[in-house]
Formats: C-alpha cells, sequence, structure tokens
C-alpha cells in the first residue's frame, strides 16, 4: 500500500470515528505469497455454512503400540533354558576372584533361572572395591542427578551377605550412587526379596548397575529390576516418551501387535495369561518374529492401564489360533476361543469373576473399558481363518454383544462374506503410491462394516529411517482418511517407537535411546491430525492445478472458541500460490480471522532427524494474518501446512493511526 493510500485510508477512519458510522475495517495483509502480482495458481472452497459438514468419528486417529525394535520389552538372560552365558551380566573382578553361573534354583516355578556368585577371595583378598556383577540395562541406563531409582532383587545365601547395590558410570569407574544390602544368614537362607532406593550423585547416560561384595560365599540373586522412582502415574512408563505419545491425542491404542500376536510359530505367540500376575512370575518368551526374548513385563494389564492413563480406548488383539507357519483346525480351536473370552474378563468381569479376582489382585478392582477386540493379525488369507473367525465371533457376541470385532479380511474393494463391525486395512508401499491412495476409500461402499486402517506407512528407499518425502505422502493419505471419515473410522500409524540400539524395521515414529527421544517427520505428520478426531468436516474443493496438491477443511471448538483448520500438502517440487475461499458464514453475525500457521518442510526431501538434530524436520509456527475475505498463501515444495482461522462474532472494528481498537 502506498503513502498515499494510507493517508486517504487513515482519514477515512477518522471521519467515520467523528461521525459516529459503523466503519469496519480489519487490518491485514500479510499475504503470505511471494509476489502480491502473482494470481493464486490454485483456490480451495471452504463451505462453512451451519449444517454443511459433516462429523469426524470419536475415534478417527489413534496409535498403534506393538512389541517390536525393544519398544517397552525387558531383558530376561536366558528364558526357561539354563544359557550357557551370564548375558547381559558381566563379571566384576576376575576368575580368580569369582566365579559366576546361572542354575534353576529360581522359587519362581515359571521362571526357574537365577544367578549364583560364588565369591572366592575374602575381606582381606578382594579389590577395595568388592567383586560381583554388573548389567547396563537397555544399553546403558540414563542415570541423572538428584533424582532417585528403585532397585528390587532377590537373595538367597548360604551365609551373612554384605553386598553394595551401585549405580556406576559406563565404565564402572565412577559411583554414582551406592546402599548396603546387609543381612545375616538366617534371614536369606530361603528366597528373600530386598529393595533399595539409590539417589544419584552425579550424571551418566549409559550407567549400569553393580552388585558388589567383599565377603567369601555363595549368593544367589533373581528378579533384578531397577527403575526410576518418577514415572508416568508410578507405572513404569518414561515421563518424555509417554509425553511424545499422549502429544498425538491418540483416541485408541491397538496392542500388543501386530506379528507380535501371531509369532512365527504358536509355541511363541504371544499368551495373555503368560503375561498377567506379579512380574517375578511371568515367564516371559521369545518373539520369534522380532527375534529377542521379552520378559512380558508390558503386559495384558499394563497396556489397558496405559490406555486409561492416555485416555484412548483399548484395542486388544488376540491370537486365532494361527502363526505365520502353523495353524489351528477349526474343529479344535474351542481352547484360544476360551483364551480370548478370559482375557475379555480379564478387562471387564467384576473382582469376583475368575479373572476379573486376577485383575483386582493386581490392584485395580474396577473394570476396563474395552469395546473392541481383532480376532487375529494380517491372517485373511490362512486356511482356517474365516472357520476360526466365526467361533471366535459367536462366542463373543453370545458373551459380550456389546464388543466391537474386527475382522482380518479387507472390505473396502468387495463386501466381506462374514459379519464383523470393523475390517482391518493395511498399507506399507511407496511415497508416490501412498499420496495417490488419499483416493483409496473415496468409491468404497458405505453399507456393512466401517475400515479401520491399523497400520500404514511409507517404507522401502523412499522412507529411509523416516524421511519428509514418507511424511508428506503419508499426510496426503491421512486427509484423504479424514475425507471419508463416514466409512474409514479409525487410523494409525506403525510402528511407534524404536530403540535405536534395536531397530527390527524402519521407518518408525517416535525413536528413543536411554536418555534422549526425537519424533520423525511421520510423527509429526500425526500432530497436525490432533484435533480432527470428533471435529467437523467442511465441505472443500480445490479447483486450478492441483495433481500434486491434497487439502481439506475441519472445525472445532477449543476453550469455547471455534476454530477452521486447513490442512494441505504440496508433494510437487516447486511453491503453489493458493487462495482460500471461506463461504457459507453471515458477515453480519460470524467471521474469520487469522490465527495460526503450521508449515512442515525441509531443504531436501529426504531430510530426516538424528539425536544431534532431532528438529531438523519440525513444523514451524508462526502468527496468521488475513484480509477480510481474503486469505492467499504459499505452500511451499515439497511441505505440509495448516492455517487455523478463528470464527468470531462481527464486531465494529476501526483503525485509527497505527494502531487499532475494538468497539
Amino acid at each position: 500500500m502506498d503513502t498515499e493510500s494510507w493517508k486517504f485510508l487513515r482519514s477515512v477512519c477518522l471521519l467515520s470515528f467523528l461521525l459516529g458510522s459503523c466503519f469496519v475495517y480489519q487490518s491485514l495483509r500479510v499475504v503470505v505469497a511471494q509476489d502480491e502480482g502473482t494470481e493464486p495458481a490454485v483456490t480451495l472452497q471452504v463451505n462453512a455454512s451451519n449444517g454443511a459438514g459433516r462429523l469426524i468419528p470419536e475415534t478417527l486417529f489413534g496409535i498403534f503400540f506393538e512389541e517390536i525394535n525393544h519398544a517397552g520389552a525387558g531383558f530376561e538372560a536366558g528364558g526357561q533354558n539354563t544359557p550357557s552365558n551370564i548375558w547381559p551380566w558381566s563379571i566384576v573382578g576376575d576368575h580368580s576372584s569369582i566365579y559366576v553361573a546361572t542354575d534353576r534354583s529360581s522359587c519362581f516355578e515359571r521362571n526357574k533361572i537365577a544367578l549364583r556368585m560364588d565369591v572366592l577371595c575374602g575381606n582381606k583378598g578382594c579389590p577395595p572395591g568388592g567383586v560381583g556383577v554388573y548389567n547396563p540395562g537397555y544399553w546403558g541406563m540414563n542415570i541423572e542427578e538428584g533424582k532417585k531409582y528403585k532397585v528390587a532383587l532377590y537373595v538367597r545365601s548360604t551365609g551373612d551377605i554384605d553386598m553394595s547395590v551401585s549405580l556406576a558410570s559406563s565404565n564402572g569407574s565412577l559411583t554414582l550412587a551406592s546402599e548396603k544390602i546387609i543381612a545375616s544368614a538366617s534371614d536369606v537362607s530361603k528366597w528373600t526379596k530386598k529393595e533399595v532406593v539409590l539417589e544419584a550423585k552425579g550424571t551418566d547416560h549409559g550407567a549400569r548397575l553393580q552388585l558388589t561384595t567383599t565377603k567369601k560365599g555363595s549368593i544367589w540373586i533373581d528378579q533384578v529390576s531397577a527403575m526410576p522412582v518418577d514415572t508416568y502415574k508410578g507405572h513404569g512408563f518414561r515421563n518424555d516418551l509417554y509425553q511424545m505419545m499422549s502429544d498425538i491425542k491418540p483416541r485408541f491404542i491397538r496392542f500388543p501387535g501386530g506379528c507380535f500376536v501371531e509369532g512365527e510359530w504358536l509355541s511363541n505367540a504371544f499368551r495373555w495369561k503368560e503375561t498377567v500376575g506379579p512380574w517375578e512370575e511371568r515367564p516371559g518368551h521369545f518373539g520369534d518374529v522380532w527375534k529377542y526374548w521379552t520378559d512380558d513385563g508390558l503386559g495384558h494389564f499394563e497396556f489397558f492401564q496405559l490406555a486409561e492413563d492416555i485416555g484412548a480406548a483399548p484395542i486388544w488383539v488376540f491370537n486365532n489360533g494361527i502363526s505365520h507357519n502353523d495353524e489351528v483346525e477349526t474343529a479344535t480351536i474351542m481352547p484360544f476361543v476360551q483364551e480370548a473370552l478370559d482375557g475379555i474378563e480379564f478387562a471387564r468381569g467384576d473382582a469376583n469373576s475368575t479373572w476379573g479376582s486376577v485383575r483386582a489382585a493386581m490392584g485395580r478392582e474396577e473394570p476396563f473399558e474395552l469395546k473392541y477386540v481383532a480376532i487375529g493379525n494380517e491372517d485373511c488369507g490362512k486356511t482356517y481363518y474365516r472357520g476360526n473367525y466365526i467361533v471366535f465371533y459367536d462366542a463373543i457376541k453370545k458373551a459380550y454383544p456389546d464388543i466391537k470385532i474386527i475382522s482380518n479380511c479387507d472390505g473396502s474393494s468387495r463386501p466381506l462374506d462374514h459379519p464383523a463391525e470393523y475390517y482391518d486395512f493395511h498399507i506399507y508401499t511407496s511415497a508416490s503410491n501412498l499420496f495417490s491412495m488419499y483416493h483409496q476409500f473415496d468409491r468404497t461402499s458405505r453399507k456393512g462394516p466401517k475400515a479401520f486402517v491399523s497400520e500404514y506407512a511409507v517404507t522401502g528407499k523412499d522412507a529411509g529411517k523416516g524421511s519428509l518425502l514418507a511424511a508428506l505422502a503419508e499426510a496426503a493419505f491421512l486427509i484423504g482418511l479424514e475425507k471419508n471419515s463416514d466409512i474409514v473410522e479409525m487410523a494409525s500409524y506403525a510402528p511407534l517407537f524404536v530403540n535405536t540400539n534395536d531397530r527390527r524395521w524402519n521407518p518408525d515414529a517416535i525413536v528413543f535411546n536411554s536418555s534422549h527421544l526425537y519424533g520423525t517427520p511421520s510423527y509429526w505428520v500425526q500432530r497436525f491430525f490432533a484435533e480432527s478426531s470428533g471435529s467437523t468436516l467442511l465441505t472443500s474443493t480445490l479447483k486450478g492445478n492441483s495433481s500434486s496438491l491434497v487439502a481439506s477443511a475441519i472445525t472445532w471448538k477449543n476453550n469455547e472458541q471455534d476454530y477452521i483448520r486447513i490442512k494441505a500438502v504440496n508433494f510437487g517440487a516447486t511453491s503453489v500460490n493458493m487462495k482460500v475461499l471461506v463461504t457459507g458464514l453471515d458477515p453480519n453475525v460470524m467471521k474469520v480471522s487469522g490465527s495460526k500457521k503450521t508449515v512442515l518442510t525441509s531443504t531436501n526431501v529426504m531430510d530426516e532427524n538424528s539425536f544431534t538434530q532431532p528438529e531438523k524436520v519440525a513444523p514451524h509456527e508462526s502468527l496468521l494474518e488475513m484480509a477480510e475475505e481474503d486469505l492467499t498463501v504459499i505452500l511451499p515444495p515439497h511441505s505440509f501446512s495448516s492455517f487455523d482461522l478463528l470464527k468470531e462474532s462481527a464486531k465494529i472494528r476501526m483503525t485509527v493511526s497505527d494502531s487499532s481498537s475494538t468497539l
């Protein structure tokens, strides 16, 4: 605007004020285009009139938590077989002063392996710091100065014990915290639980736990646990990991798998009854799909507890008698059916029921709210799936008619041949293919069961370990699901977590080690949809050359304020000017004004985040200003943008000189 025009406008404003007239002027214009003379290449028309929108299901976006990549598993040395080595324990001292082995002497019938230390040196012959064993935990424990850590273990000895329980630096040279366990032979002649709380006097992100002594004799130890005192609600979950998960605002959590539920062989499938009760009594199992042993400390109970903590509906996936390599025939499937019914009773039964009483004994009298179950995972093509499915379906509906059941068979292109409330849809593909699948559900029949897109992601060379390119294709796909949310009621990315020391799958949403974490671009895309579940989808249409663009509009309420959110993916290599036209609002009653814009992009489409650059590809927020009835924005190349507009009552606003007031 030139100087003369500004002087003229200011004069009009002043004159209007003096005459008492109702001159309405809204200051803008941060037109976000590079060149004010450039005509918008595309126009997004949004109908915001009352009654024109469609409610999005409350459950649309959630998370899928599978035990993969050491996402939640604890270590168990050797499982049920007596191991030939003591990994992950190592010796403090040398073989002339201590001998360490394992045996089957534990007091826990379902977890018989214990560690035996024969201390060969005495008070005068042992090194000053003693001899014993140490354990690095998850590739190093994150010990921070001033924080407290609880160590619990079971111990037995043939004599008196005087053992130091310590947190030490990664090489053992520095003691960060230490407490003594002292007991007479009579006190520890049988297995006895001991607990100490250690307060760290220093910080080491790769610390280790040490158990040492200078007293000669034999000591058995078992079921050793070291945990921060400060976990989310005291339930054992790392606060920072929980917060990253919570910030997605998931409306459901699908668990515990995935292929983890099936197993390569049924003998190694996840069986929920082995994962409840005291942690020490859980036998653990070898997850033969992802090739590591899990102690099942994150078990059936803990998943339900996590769902409640995060405010998400639990979706339990159970084995239906089928693994990757073997199957149970339908004629003999009833033991698996009963196991599923018992698992539901564990969650929903009263405290006096058979399995509800097990839950109550774990400290939870009130039932959990369980409304959804999935019969198997990716098993539709197996020989006995349909037969087995019907037996499960009938038994569950008879006992729990309100539970909604999810089939493994895809019903998006043809009707299912069996009853279900939902069908499962999984897609792992290239970026270009997923981008084109924005229209995947456009022509899906609206009759019959709803779709549950429980696993989606860009994989392969387009994805790397989590690229911007992958995230943009996923964003477009999610906008398509949002627009088709009359048939798609739930969707979740996979996998959720990866411990960077044990990658079994690429990419993942949240990457962590013992002390740090970051979100991949795919994680940040999910944050853009945090307000979508339960909001209202507005009818929107892109006009112009939009082959590389996908856009949508929703409206939702936050703190009693009404907002419109425009989301747009530019999958192309050039920037695009987009004009947004919001229609259907009576200008005498309601108007929109700029609030916030958020942009996810980077200099290279294959850019990834890392521990050294955790937000190299992360959303950037800024204020959004707009002229009345005019929002023209630039969509940068290879970007995902959102624009939040505030819907507010029409007010009389005047501008005087360089300031504005509202009457």
